[in-house]
Formats: structure tokens, sequence, C-alpha cells
């Protein structure tokens, strides 16, 4: 019994400590959990009866999987909020009050608009293409965030397709199924370009999967949009 006893205790001091002297998150992490939580309260994923909030938690999983820091991971928890707030600019002005100029301006960056009270969004193309070009400026930060929410949207996008068919594309303001393939398509091409690495390669991977399970399913595709999938396979 002592034997067993020693022979752990070495193993133990063997094993790399996996604990930190201190909270890996801060008070801060938590804070802007529960301002996501208030925001997204009633909001459930398209045409599902997941919550939205679990979107928003496995982006910031996301982010802190793949480099991110604790400023880039509340960013992660909060990329959605000045979308879905009442008052966008408002939810913007909070968010730096409280949390910082970083991940304000992160979230900014994340946002194809700023909800505006009263006013219907833009148009679905509009915004997306106003996305793609701050994009092309942005930094890693953003970048990371950015791609983490694409990731896991693109994955879900993949998995629905193999449950409800192109009927998925009927949830979303362009209902056609290859805008989202161009828009997926050209998100994968920037993340490579100024983000190269695992995580661009996960997007590229997963996209590549979207338009071949689309093209299956019987989506029309745009000329190009298959030998992109191809030559990213």
């Amino acid at each position: 019994m002592l034997g067993a006893v020693h022979a752990r205790k070495r193993r133990e001091e063997q094993m790399p400590d996996d604990r930190s002297a201190t909270p890996m998150l801060s008070e801060r992490y938590n804070a802007a959990f529960q301002l996501a939580s208030e925001v997204h309260a009633h909001q459930r994923r398209k045409a599902t009866q997941i919550p939205y909030l679990a979107h928003v938690m496995a982006v910031s999983a996301l982010v802190m999987e793949n480099g991110g820091d604790e400023d880039s991971a509340i960013a992660g928890l909060l990329h959605d909020a000045v979308e879905d707030a009442d008052d966008g600019e408002a939810m913007l002005e909070q968010i730096r009050t409280r949390f910082g100029d970083r991940v304000a301006r992160i979230v900014d960056e994340c946002s194809d608009t700023r909800a505006i009270p009263g006013r219907d969004k833009p148009a679905w193309k509009e915004r997306k293409q106003a996305y793609l070009r701050g994009l092309m400026s942005a930094d890693p930060d953003t970048l990371r965030v950015s791609a983490c929410d694409k990731l896991h949207n693109s994955r879900a996008i993949v998995a629905d397709l193999n449950v409800v068919g192109l009927a998925l594309f009927e949830r979303f303001s362009s209902k056609d199924g290859a805008d989202q393939i161009w828009y997926y398509q050209t998100l994968s091409d920037i993340y490579s370009r100024l983000l190269p690495g695992p995580l661009a390669d996960s997007v590229r991977r997963v996209t590549a999967r979207m338009t071949r399970d689309a093209a299956i399913c019987g989506l029309a595709l745009r000329e190009g949009q298959m030998a992109w999938a191809q030559s990213a396979s």
C-alpha cells in the first residue's frame, strides 16, 4: 500500500500543473457573460429551439482555444450585442465603458450594422459587403473573433444541411444559398490571407464541405464556387 502511495505521488509530481494560482478569467469575463445573457435572453438560433446564448458561448470558447486573451474572449461573448440590442450605439458605449476601448473596437468591427431604434437593418448584401471591406483592414484580434464566429456558424450550416437540406437557406435574410456560399468563401479567403494558420484552415475546410453538401442537395452554384471548394479540400 505504501509503495502505491509513493508511486502515485511521483506521478503527480511529474504531471504538469493544470491549475493556476489565480483565476484564469477575471470578474470582467463574468460581467460580460451576464451582459450577453441579458442581450440575447429571448433569442433562439434561426429556426431552432437552441438559445442564442449558446452561439456566443461557443464563439468565446473558440477564441480562447485559438490563442485569444481575455479581452478577445469577452468580445466573443459580445460580438453580436451591437447588432441585436435595441440601441446599438448605446450598447457599444456601454461595452466601451465597462470593458474598455479594445473590447469595444473588436465588437464594433465584428458587427455588420449597429441597431438603430425604429429602423430596419440595411439590405443583406449591403451589410455583408461592408463587413468584408472592414475585415480587410482589421487587426488579428478582430480577425480571430470574426473567424471563430464564422467557423461556428458554418459548422451549424453544414450540420443542418444534412438534416433539412436546402430548406435551411429559407432561414436567412438572403434565401439564395449561393449568396451564403459566396459570403463564406470570401470570408475564408480573407482569413487565409490575413490570419493564416489552423483557424483559417478550419474555416476553409468547413466552407468547402458546405459548398459540396449544398450542391449534393441540389443547389445551383455560381461559376467558380465548386472549383473553389475543390481547391480548398
